[in-house]
């Protein structure tokens, strides 16, 4: 049997019942030249008969069954090592694809060739609304022409998401890349793709929808937290180290990724509900220590609010920190903005 162009791995991760609609969008793609490998480990919320009764009756679907209960990295890296496609993208069970999602990413690939990455655009879908993805803009800046190693530094600043982007499978296997355990899982694997690729592209148009605010995943390792979001990062970071001092472009990504990760830190502790109340101070000064250790000669914080956040951040000023959020809180109560 001959390999399709595409394997898409979907962890059958199903807490909002969301998997099905997933799956019909797939099977609804125009481009057929593709297969799905559903995961189906024993967490809760795992449909395996769903998923099973879809492998029954669409030859494209098979299912892997794990044993154990395991988290959504541990599923990837079962589904990849499955997966028989030329190129790799991994999905959850609350995306949704456009009908020729998966044929427009086969036409931009008939036009560059091999590539080890494609990035693509996404939405996120939530109260209602269609919010456009964090890397619009970078992808819209990128050109149309396939990029060399870090021709574009500027894309590491991009959240690194295992789902807006395809990977090619000798990539994966030649560069032993995986998703380690715990919580935010992507962002090592991703930026390592990135940084090891010879052949870059972009596909600045919406192949995804993801059907929640948060753009973290919902189902980490067994005994996975939020601090996991630091040993992420300190694994970027190592990635960063082992490529050769005086690299092109070298400097402009450790940057890229260090903006990226106080980013993410600062959103992490802003979003309600995720850094419970007690665990605030630790977080912070995690995030402060991880500021000073990994903020390159030269970074230039951002304008305005968030280079304020920046600063208090750097800083390790936890107190004021609190204090000048609960001020934007209440500036923003008294004049109906949030």
């Amino acid at each position: 049997m001959p390999s399709p162009l595409i394997s898409v791995v979907l962890p059958a991760h199903d807490q909002r019942k969301q998997l099905a609609d997933c799956l019909d969008s797939l099977l609804a793609q125009s481009f057929r030249d593709f297969e799905v490998v559903v995961v189906a480990d024993r967490s809760p919320g795992t449909p395996a008969g769903l998923a099973d009764g879809y492998a029954a009756r669409h030859p494209q679907v098979s299912v892997l069954h794990l044993d154990a209960a395991v988290g959504v990295g541990v599923a990837r890296n079962a589904g990849a090592a499955r997966a028989r496609g030329e190129y790799l993208l991994f999905l959850d069970a609350d995306h949704l694809l456009p009908p020729d999602a998966l044929g427009s990413l086969a036409d931009r690939l008939g036009r560059t060739g091999p590539v080890d990455v494609l990035l693509f655009g996404h939405t996120r879908r939530h109260a209602g609304r269609d919010w456009p993805g964090g890397a619009e803009e970078l992808l819209a800046g990128a050109g149309p022409e396939v990029l060399g190693p870090l021709d574009r530094p500027e894309l590491l600043g991009a959240p690194a998401l295992a789902w807006d982007r395809l990977l090619r499978g000798g990539h994966w296997r030649e560069q032993g890349l995986a998703f380690p355990d715990g919580m935010y899982e992507e962002i090592p694997p991703v930026h390592r793709a990135m940084l090891t690729a010879t052949r870059v592209a972009v596909l600045p148009q919406v192949c995804v929808q993801l059907r929640r605010r948060e753009t973290v995943h919902p189902a980490g390792s067994p005994g996975s937290s939020r601090f996991d979001l630091f040993d992420q990062y300190e694994r970027s970071f190592a990635a960063l180290d082992e490529l050769p001092v005086g690299l092109p472009g070298l400097d402009a990504a450790r940057d890229a990724v260090f903006t990226r990760m106080v980013r993410h830190y600062l959103f992490v502790f802003d979003l309600a509900g995720c850094v419970s109340r007690a665990e605030r101070p630790q977080f912070f000064h995690r995030a402060a220590e991880h500021h000073r250790r990994f903020q390159p000669p030269g970074h230039r914080r951002p304008a305005g609010r968030e280079g304020v956040k920046f600063s208090l951040l750097a800083g390790g000023a936890y107190p004021a920190f609190e204090v000048a959020k609960l001020s934007h809180i209440a500036r923003g109560t008294l004049t109906g903005r949030r």
